[in-house]
């Protein structure tokens, strides 16, 4: 699908999507825990949906409604040997631990980029917790057979927050004692702060500690029995930002279904936002944001990766050279994002200089029209269309669909507040 952008202004109201962090650590957490669950305004992007037919795999029962999900689940119990996480990077590497309760032999696959992404910790902890498991060379598919067994470990948490989370979510489940997990190192904590939040929601707590800059997390303890557990899917923060971006650069929207209080890392979007100039409030549950005279700005985006495709949009029409750090956690991703980032918005006039971990752009000299590639990237597309609605031309996007990652209604809602959008 070739989506063109024409450049123009926005306004009015607008809903964030849901936030798919959210929806799958639910979605996890539903399938272990036995009873019901009702999960209310559900994400529906493709990661989404994977994480549905992964917990359905595995066992539980679902209704789907207008506003909600049902759950119903006996924790895990597959009903197929396959495990297909789609594309989705939390899925596999948090429904991957979950599925090693069992004692059956499971195979676990993705598509897309995940078939190049290192998978090498499972390699190096699962036999620490008695689970059998066959990597490619560190790569999918996985082969592996449990059940897992807690034990006292200790884990590299700059390897990724993801697996933790799914071993944080697979201790509680399996009703570990007296054992505890020691994490080096922890990048991404506030993606950890949200499964623990999550976790809480559905029964299931880890107490943790602080040793030096070091987490450890200890033996659960379960809050008692509910007999339905209900729970709302936060609005995405990480999809509000290409929003942010659009008013900030083009126009004056209200964003509503953001959580003021939110443990999303993508929160700090409005950190950033302050720094460039940008002028916003919360008022009456809205979030309100205004078209401001932007200057270069300076961020920490390491435990924000995600925030960099929209902060590099923002960046584009901010007078000056904005610097921001972090790249190292951008190689891993739908693409190499900071390569990828270089090469499409080079397209657009916008000169970046990656050297190490930093990233240079040299920005508010307006964008020129092109051609460009989303890489079968969501955030990339969502990057330049946004950063194209204060431009000089047309930019057309190739590979568009990949918003359906993650905000398959992205154009749909660009067009519903004024922008010109063909294509989609």
């Amino acid at each position: 699908m070739n989506v063109t952008i024409y450049p123009s202004g926005v306004s009015g109201s607008v809903m964030s999507p849901r936030s798919k962090s959210s929806m799958q650590r639910a979605c996890a957490a539903a399938l272990l825990r036995k009873g019901r669950t009702e999960i209310r305004l559900p994400g529906t992007s493709n990661d989404d949906m994977a994480a549905l037919d992964v917990i359905q795999k595995l066992g539980a029962i679902i209704d789907t409604e207008a506003d909600r999900i049902l759950v119903s689940s006996q924790g895990v119990e597959p009903l197929s040997d396959v495990i297909h996480c789609g594309e989705s990077g939390l899925g596999i590497r948090m429904f991957t631990p979950i599925a090693a309760l069992c004692d059956k032999p499971l195979r676990i696959t993705g598509s897309g980029s995940l078939v190049t992404r290192p998978m090498h910790f499972f390699d190096e902890i699962f036999p620490l917790l008695s689970i059998d498991v066959q990597s490619t060379d560190g790569h999918l598919p996985l082969q592996v057979k449990g059940p897992l067994k807690p034990a006292d470990i200790s884990v590299d948490g700059s390897l990724s927050s993801q697996f933790l989370t799914g071993l944080l979510m697979a201790y509680s489940a399996a009703a570990a004692s007296g054992v505890t997990i020691h994490v080096r190192d922890l990048k991404s904590r506030p993606y950890i702060d949200l499964t623990l939040s999550v976790m809480r929601s559905f029964g299931m707590h880890l107490p943790e500690a602080t040793e030096g800059d070091d987490f450890i997390f200890h033996a659960p303890v379960a809050y008692p029995d509910q007999d339905i557990i209900r729970y709302a899917v936060e609005g995405d923060w990480s999809g509000a930002s290409f929003l942010i971006v659009a008013a900030a650069i083009a126009g004056d929207l209200r964003i509503e279904g953001l959580q003021e209080d939110s443990v999303q890392a993508d929160r700090a979007m409005l950190t950033a936002l302050t720094r460039a100039g940008g002028v916003f409030e919360y008022r009456d549950g809205l979030l309100e944001v205004r078209k401001s005279v932007l200057r270069a700005f300076e961020f920490d985006a390491t435990e924000c990766p995600d925030l960099f495709p929209p902060l590099v949009a923002m960046a584009a029409h901010a007078k000056g050279t904005t610097l921001l750090r972090g790249v190292s956690r951008l190689a891993h991703k739908e693409s190499d994002r900071g390569l990828t980032l270089q090469e499409e918005f080079g397209k657009l006039g916008v000169a970046i200089t990656l050297e190490g971990d930093l990233m240079r752009i040299d920005g508010g000299d307006g964008l020129r029209g092109a051609s460009t590639r989303s890489h079968h990237d969501h955030r990339i597309a969502m990057a330049v269309a946004v950063a194209a609605l204060a431009g000089s031309a047309s930019v057309t996007i190739d590979d568009a669909e990949a918003i359906r990652k993650s905000y398959p209604d992205f154009f749909r809602d660009l067009a519903s507040i004024g922008a010109r959008v063909e294509g989609f």
